[in-house]
């Protein structure tokens, strides 16, 4: 038996290791292999330790259903194609994104440090995580990483009723010098349909444009709000769209024509991804670029911050300060995800490790 769940006023920090132990035992004995297991958990804590919840453990229970169902592959047969030096597809069979994924980011590092620039699509996959987790680590190697990924509608498009396009997400890191690296990663929507539902658990208001009904009237009861409405309007939509052509349809394998066709397989969950790998060496001097970029972000940090701003910050900075203060503390889990995680342990026969302080 599991300890029983904290009370509902608690968030108990479990250390990294723990908590990263615990989701491998998880998938292992959801029927993934080991390596997967551990791939799957390092993607997801690594969102959890930058405070990006929304993509951390809490995504382990529809993980763990998608493998249930059969939506995800535990086992997948994951293919690389390519008929250019610079540029492959991962044919992905279903895997979990974050085994997907990784292996595409190792791909488009290997193939640009042999061409300059590297393209690496990857093909029916299924919830990708945090995207950049994967630019991360292609940043990691000292090289550029840009990614975008498209899925299944949930968002409203300008001038459309309802649902149309995806949250699509992109991602840009860069590498730095002494500075924390630069990561941008951001959905095309205004809000997360994570953050709706936080804002209905709490019985806040949502803020004005940020969602809407099912119809695609915008509200800001989180309890009548079904879908998060794009960024900038037109520009938030317009970019989705984008997405969607630079991997979906980029790679033979559609879904917003799928979705709202025909289709009895349209609305089976899946996912594309297209990640981009630059070699600084092709395009500058290495030695002197993070340098460079050092200089540029203590440049912009130096500059007279707004009377009402709270500092001066670039992409990735305040995420980087939250990774390591979590890694010292441990990882705050909200009692409704830890309640879940405990519940599936219970199911699958894993035993959760001892949560510590309160937070």
């Amino acid at each position: 038996m599991t300890d029983s769940p904290p009370p509902p006023s608690a968030k108990p920090l479990v250390p990294v290791g723990r908590l990263r132990t615990f989701v491998e035992e998880l998938f292992e004995k959801a029927g993934t292999g080991a390596a997967h297991a551990r791939t799957i958990a390092d993607v997801l804590i690594w969102a959890n330790l930058r405070g990006v919840d929304s993509h951390g453990v809490s995504r382990v229970p529809r993980y763990l259903e998608l493998l249930a169902s059969g939506e995800a592959n535990p086992r997948p047969d994951i293919t690389v194609e390519s008929t250019f030096p610079a540029v492959a597809t991962v044919s992905a069979d279903r895997a979990p994104g974050p085994v997907a994924l990784s292996r595409a980011a190792e791909e488009a590092v290997d193939r640009a440090r042999a061409q300059g620039v590297a393209a690496v699509g990857v093909r029916r996959t299924v919830h990708t995580g945090a995207l950049g987790y994967y630019t991360s680590r292609i940043a990691e190697q000292g090289l550029i990483g840009i990614g975008f990924v498209a899925g299944m509608p949930t968002m409203g498009y300008t001038g459309v009723k309802g649902a149309a396009v995806a949250t699509s997400p992109l991602s840009v890191a860069v590498p730095t010098g002494a500075c924390a690296p630069v990561l941008l990663d951001m959905a095309t929507a205004t809000i997360a349909l994570g953050k709706i539902a936080q804002y209905r658990a709490s019985g806040r208001t949502l803020p004005e444009g940020a969602a809407a009904t099912a119809d695609g009237t915008p509200t800001t009861d989180p309890a009548a709000a079904k879908m998060p409405l794009p960024l900038g309007g037109p520009k938030g939509s317009g970019m989705s769209l984008v997405f969607e052509l630079l991997t979906s349809v980029l790679l033979g394998a559609p879904i917003l024509s799928s979705f709202h066709g025909p289709d009895p397989q349209g609305r089976a969950h899946r996912q594309n991804a297209l990640l981009i790998a630059l070699e600084v060496s092709a395009f500058t001097d290495p030695d002197t670029f993070p340098a460079a970029v050092d200089t540029t972000l203590r440049t912009l940090k130096g500059l007279p911050p707004a009377a009402d701003a709270a500092g001066v910050f670039y992409p990735g900075e305040r995420s980087a300060a939250v990774a390591e203060g979590r890694t010292a503390r441990g990882v705050p889990v909200s009692p409704k995800v830890w309640r879940e995680l405990t519940l599936a342990a219970d199911r699958l026969g894993v035993t959760p490790p001892e949560v510590g302080p309160r937070d």
